[in-house]
């Protein structure tokens, strides 16, 4: 087999990709983390035979922290260290089918919230006078930015699970209409072999008399 491709994502706290896994092929990536962060990774096989595919993610040492063998999905979170994460999917298993992989990198505690905080109490001193402090706004701002990208995360698994049911829906109409028509051609073959069948039957019959 040809050695797995990689690829390197820049570090935002969210990024999601959809992506064909070919038959017999092994797709690999790489994230950079940081020590005492948070990666979580979910992922969902949309199309494909038996919508299923072996998942590995191994730590910057080489462990193998999580190992799911024949999944459609999955949901995993790890605390991380510093070095670079690798996750794989892996169709070896499948000679034919080809696998769409959608997933979704979501990244905690990675730094930059910490120094935007830093920035903003800059401009707290002087402000005590004030019914609403800077601090109440940086602490409303960031629940509005945790909600919205909490209901972007949302929305875009909506999105997957959507994609994953229409083609399931699709593969089942191609189905029934296919043995719909395979029904409909032995039911015209039988007909036409009755039909035959009856006329040879009187025709026999009216030989004989004569």
């Amino acid at each position: 087999l040809p050695p797995p491709r990689a690829a390197e994502f820049s570090p935002s706290l969210d990024s999601d990709f959809t992506f064909t896994l070919p038959a017999g092929r092994k797709e690999c990536f790489y994230q950079p983390m940081r020590r005492d962060a948070s990666l979580e990774l979910e992922y969902q096989v949309l199309d494909g035979a038996g919508l299923d595919v072996d998942f590995h993610l191994l730590s910057p040492k080489g462990e193998t922290l999580v190992f799911d063998e024949r999944k459609s999905d999955g949901v995993h979170t790890v605390e991380t260290e510093d070095g670079d994460y690798m996750f794989c999917f892996d169709n070896t298993f499948s000679t034919i089918s080809e696998k769409v992989i959608f997933f979704e990198l979501i990244l905690d505690n990675m730094g930059e919230d910490g120094q935007d905080q830093e920035d903003w109490k800059k401009y707290v001193t002087g402000t005590d006078l004030l019914d609403m402090k800077l601090e109440d706004i940086l602490e409303s701002i960031n629940s509005v930015k945790a909600r919205l990208s909490k209901s972007v995360q949302i929305q875009t698994l909506l999105r997957a699970f959507e994609a994953r049911d229409r083609n399931i829906q699709e593969s089942n109409f191609d189905r029934v209409n296919f043995w719909s028509m395979v029904n409909l051609g032995v039911m015209v073959v039988v007909s036409a072999v009755q039909v035959y069948m009856l006329k040879s039957l009187f025709e026999d019959k009216r030989k004989s008399r004569t």
